[in-house]
């Protein structure tokens, strides 16, 4: 009788089960992810940080911050911890009503090219609706546009005037290099050096076409494979381009009398191709120079000092290593002068000479160098050099370079070293078991350095960053804005105050303002997420795991549908980039939410997580973990994670599992469903570098590593790696392979590689190409999206838009 009473039981169920509707299944939701789209985000989410502008001659800075109850413009004034509203939005709009004749409300101000002058007053500009008859500069004949109104704004006493006659300014053309004292503009056409000056750079402002424009070529021997004028130079060029102008890629000296540049010699580096089919009328040819790892034929550069004066280069003897590079190093430009749209670079330096970095092909000696006017050869500084890669980041100068100060990870974290003049060390400015990102300020008076710097507060999440100060000698460490989040701080040049910008995944961004003690002044503003979260929005998790060794710490996010159910069993997907420059995990919150958040709104569990041998701002152990073996390194933790959080988490289903990444994340994820073929089901690889061997020669050499060999006659390099492809036997699950077909960063060799393997290894796959895309997707970002939410839904959940209706493709 009991048998037959669960029989019956039973049967109850599983017809209850079939004729009714079962909560504990996952169905796409296409509607809660075509919600949050990245057009849609734009419409809810607006400002997420401050951005300050400071006056020149005090410590005041004005910023503008748009909510849901539009833009607002504010001046701070540090020394009283106050802010102001620079307009009254509602008598502004009032005022400008009037004189455009446009209807204007204080949410709706379209205010245009907003600058401070003199610290005293604004000026800005209105486009009315309204068509006016202007001369059109190019050709000479009237034409109709849109009227533009001019206004200044008086700060003290809040004045409003139009400007007469007002004609809006053309921002300077991109392709001048304006000496600091602008007396020249400097620049690079048909494969050589040319200069004007600034009354003829105006000209070319309001009409580059203009014909009295007055030039001079300053050098004649610049070749299609050995040219003036760095990579903005097209070996390839046809007569059109060639009468183009480009930026010139020089660093002028703080007088203005020289500047340095290098020349490369490409004659020996090999040609690359890829067709654009979309080209009108009749599909083209692109060819390009590229060097992949392991070849010969590297590029060759040279260095020059050219002297204004006498209009001359003067090569510098450089040769320490064979196929080395140089990075002449840049000085920064201070945040008051970013207000001008006039372009130059100075070099770091002095005026008697610069600095310049030397790197052997193997990156693993650095050499800081420097050259001095006048004299053909380089001094050599500092050393560097690591059995894997050394990494280093902009020297900065004290006293025009009577000492200066190093970045350096030969300790095994990241640090800041003391140097004089001579090259000579000092001290050590900063040590400990923690990395320093980068020095934000210096103040030579009172000797102490600001910089950024993580994973030296116990308790946080070692990506956290934050501001410090110290003292030259290495004493008076401070912490500067403490609390458990990241931050992003905008210095003032001279350190004493900064702008903190601060949030985590899981928390709404906000700002404040502080000194150079550490102490807040102010807050200043907190995002408005109103609207996101009205839509259904919600933060994700974080969380903390042991990484295949059980001794490393990995950090990750985990990434829930906004209607999650923990009664039901989700599928678990990775998104995933594996370094080694960088990690695929967010450490603040931002609006970017496609590969992540909106991906997981068809009803997956979407993470991301750390490896070792990922992020570079932590130990240099475990930022060079995968160095030789750049295909794999990764893949263990990859799978581990998941095991870990299946195991924590009873709604992760571990046995519905998929990876997914863009880049070195579409080879890491077409490695790990070949891998491990009976765990990761699914793969959705975009862009992969599925064969690193024809990558580029920079990226791959440096992070997987190449093998110098000197001998009495040569020297050469050699090259071997695990590709992708050698794995396609492997494969069990969906793999879905997408490229544009003209990317020229990861060629689609790439892909079409790993689709070759697949056929000759009779295995089923899936594949998208682009047409007339780059590396990036460009337009069809969308449509991509909606095609990888197809392939998981159908694979991961069992239904796609076979069965339910989808958004349409173009409707963002």
């Amino acid at each position: 009788m009991k048998k037959l009473i669960l029989l019956c039981l039973a049967f109850a169920f599983v017809f209850n089960s079939g004729s009714g509707q079962d909560n504990s299944v996952v169905k796409p939701n296409y509607e809660l992810a075509s919600r949050f789209s990245a057009k849609k985000v734009s419409k809810m989410v607006f400002t997420t940080a401050v951005q300050p502008r400071w006056f020149k001659n005090s410590n005041q800075f004005w910023y503008s911050y748009q909510t849901t109850q539009g833009t607002s413009y504010y001046i701070v004034n540090p020394a009283t911890a106050t802010k102001k509203l620079l307009f009254d939005n509602v008598k502004l709009a009032a005022q400008l009503t009037e004189i455009v004749k446009d209807p204007f409300d204080a949410q709706n101000i379209p205010i245009e090219k907003l600058k401070l002058v003199d610290d005293k007053k604004f000026t800005f500009e209105i486009k009315s609706s309204a068509e006016q008859e202007v001369k059109d500069e190019k050709t000479g004949k009237p034409k109709k546009e849109k009227r533009v109104f001019g206004f200044e704004y008086d700060i003290a006493t809040g004045q409003l005037t139009q400007i007469k006659d007002y004609k809006s300014d053309k921002p300077y053309p991109r392709w001048g290099s304006v000496s600091p004292d602008k007396r020249y503009v400097v620049y690079s056409k048909g494969f050589n050096f040319w200069w004007m000056d600034m009354e003829n750079f105006e000209k070319a402002r309001k009409n580059e076409e203009d014909t009295t424009i007055v030039e001079h070529q300053l050098t004649t021997d610049g070749t299609r494979v050995f040219s003036y004028g760095g990579g903005n130079s097209d070996p390839y060029a046809d007569e059109k381009e060639l009468k183009k102008r480009f930026y010139p890629q020089i660093v002028w000296s703080p007088d203005s009398k020289y500047f340095a540049f290098t020349k490369t010699d490409e004659s020996k580096v090999k040609d690359l191709w890829v067709i654009d089919i979309l080209a009108e009328p009749r599909p083209k040819l692109e060819t390009y120079k590229y060097q992949m790892p392991g070849e010969t034929g590297a590029p060759v550069e040279h260095l020059y000092q050219f002297s204004m004066e006498s209009k001359k280069a003067s090569e510098v003897k450089i040769k320490q290593y064979k196929d080395q590079d140089l990075r002449l190093q840049a000085a920064p430009r201070k945040l008051k002068d970013m207000s001008d749209d006039i372009q130059f670079v100075q070099w770091l330096g002095n005026e008697n000479g610069f600095y310049v970095w030397r790197i052997s092909r193997d990156m693993k000696r650095w050499d800081l160098c420097y050259s001095k006017l006048g004299v053909d050869t380089l001094k050599v500084l500092v050393k560097e050099s690591m059995n894997t890669y050394v990494e280093t980041r902009a020297t900065k100068l004290i006293n025009k370079g009577k000492e200066f100060i190093h970045w350096s990870e030969r300790s095994g974290w990241a640090h800041l070293y003391l140097y004089d003049e001579n090259g000579n060390l000092k001290n050590a400015i900063t040590s400990g078991d923690f990395h320093v990102e980068d020095v934000t300020a210096i103040d030579e008076v009172n000797r102490v350095v600001y910089f950024t710097a993580n994973a030296r507060e116990a308790g946080e999440n070692p990506y956290y960053t934050h501001q410090y100060r110290v003292n030259f000698d290495g004493t008076g460490l401070k912490l500067l804005n403490a609390g458990d989040f990241n931050h992003e701080a905008v210095s003032s040049d001279d350190g004493k105050l900064f702008v903190d910008n601060y949030s985590r995944v899981n928390t709404t961004p906000a700002s404040a303002l502080y000194n150079n003690l550490g102490q807040k002044i102010m807050d200043l503003e907190k995002a408005d997420l109103s609207l996101l979260f009205a839509a259904g929005y919600k933060f994700p998790e974080t969380f903390k795991i042991k990484a295949g060794d059980g001794i490393t710490d990995l950090y990750g996010v985990m990434y829930k549908p906004f209607d999650f159910d923990s009664t039901k069993k989700y599928p678990i997907i990775e998104y995933v980039y594996p370094g080694p420059q960088t990690e695929a995990v967010n450490a603040s919150w931002n609006k970017s939410m496609e590969r992540i958040d909106r991906l997981a709104q068809f009803g997956f569990i979407v993470v991301t997580v750390g490896n070792r041998g990922g992020n570079p701002a932590r130990s240099k152990w475990y930022h060079n973990y995968g160095y030789g073996n750049l295909r794999d390194y990764g893949l263990e933790d990859k799978k581990v994670a998941v095991e870990r959080l299946a195991a924590k988490y009873p709604f992760i289903d571990i046995n519905r599992v998929g990876i997914h990444g863009h880049s070195g994340g579409g080879f890491m994820s077409t490695a790990a469903i070949l891998t491990y073929p009976d765990f990761f089901k699914v793969a959705v690889s975009n862009a992969g570098n599925h064969e690193n061997n024809i990558y580029n020669r920079w990226w791959s050499e440096q992070h997987h590593g190449v093998q110098e060999v000197v001998t009495e006659k040569d020297t050469t390099f050699k090259y071997s790696i695990d590709k992708n492809t050698q794995l396609a036997k492997n494969l069990k699950g969906h793999l879905l392979l997408i490229t544009g077909d003209i990317d020229n960063n990861v060629h689609p060799g790439n892909t079409f590689r790993m689709v070759n393997a697949l056929i000759r290894a009779n295995k089923r796959f899936d594949m998208l190409v682009l047409p007339g895309q780059r590396h990036s997707f460009g337009d069809m970002t969308e449509y991509y999206f909606w095609k990888t939410g197809d392939y998981f839904c159908k694979h991961l959940l069992g239904s796609s838009k076979e069965d339910i209706e989808i958004p349409e493709m173009n409707n963002n």
